[in-house]
């Protein structure tokens, strides 16, 4: 059963509903992940966990779930990679972020992760929520943990969605003249993963301190 096949839309009810279980679940493996990751000693992003996290996000949704698209996609003005390119990007975007692990801050990888996956949008659908579960898991895997606070960056983001399509566009506009600029969206995660940790309960070793992990 594929929801939008049946629908026609994504304003459907029963879409809707669907959607919003799969996030929860998506989020669920997202932080399983993230624990199996640094429990293995295996710190690195691979495009079987990218593709599981689309999988979880739009399954019994769209075709195709956790496999890259086998046709071209339009979103808005903005026209990805041919669909042809996208193994062939996907395998030097991972190279890259893993080849970057050791020596890149954590918020700056996970801002390129976040930027890149939007920008080559391998999937039929679900890109973006794919996108920022990948970011972070990078960045609490980078961290050593789980990172505290009621609200996580990735809803954060969406929340700002606003301000984070107008950061994803100003990235997509340097990339194309040559030199890449990623600040406004670093600048935008820098800001939300503040407000996040800033609502983290208290350690309870150290009584007013914020923990990383939870």
């Amino acid at each position: 059963m594929i929801l939008f096949e049946l629908t026609g839309t994504e304003n459907h009810t029963a879409y809707q509903t669907l959607e919003i279980s799969n996030g929860n679940r998506q989020y669920d493996f997202l932080r399983s992940m993230v624990v199996a990751s640094l429990e293995m000693g295996r710190p690195f992003l691979s495009q079987t966990i990218i593709k599981a996290l689309n999988f979880h996000a739009i399954t019994c949704l769209h075709t195709h779930a956790g496999e890259f698209r086998p046709c071209p996609v339009v979103v808005g003005e903005y026209e990805p990679p041919q669909h042809f390119r996208v193994q062939a990007l996907m395998d030097d975007f991972v190279n890259q972020v893993n080849r970057g692990w050791e020596t890149m801050d954590a918020v700056a990888l996970a801002t390129y992760v976040l930027w890149r996956i939007n920008n080559i949008h391998p999937f039929i659908n679900g890109n973006g929520r794919t996108a920022r579960a990948a970011s972070y898991f990078v960045l609490c895997v980078k961290a050593g943990g789980w990172l505290a606070g009621q609200t996580i960056l990735p809803e954060l983001l969406r929340r700002n969605r606003p301000e984070y399509v107008a950061a994803l566009k100003a990235g997509d506009a340097s990339a194309q003249s040559g030199q890449l600029d990623l600040s406004k969206l670093h600048v935008l995660m820098t800001r939300l993963l503040g407000e996040q940790l800033a609502t983290a309960p208290p350690s309870p070793d150290r009584p007013g301190k914020t923990t990383n992990g939870q």
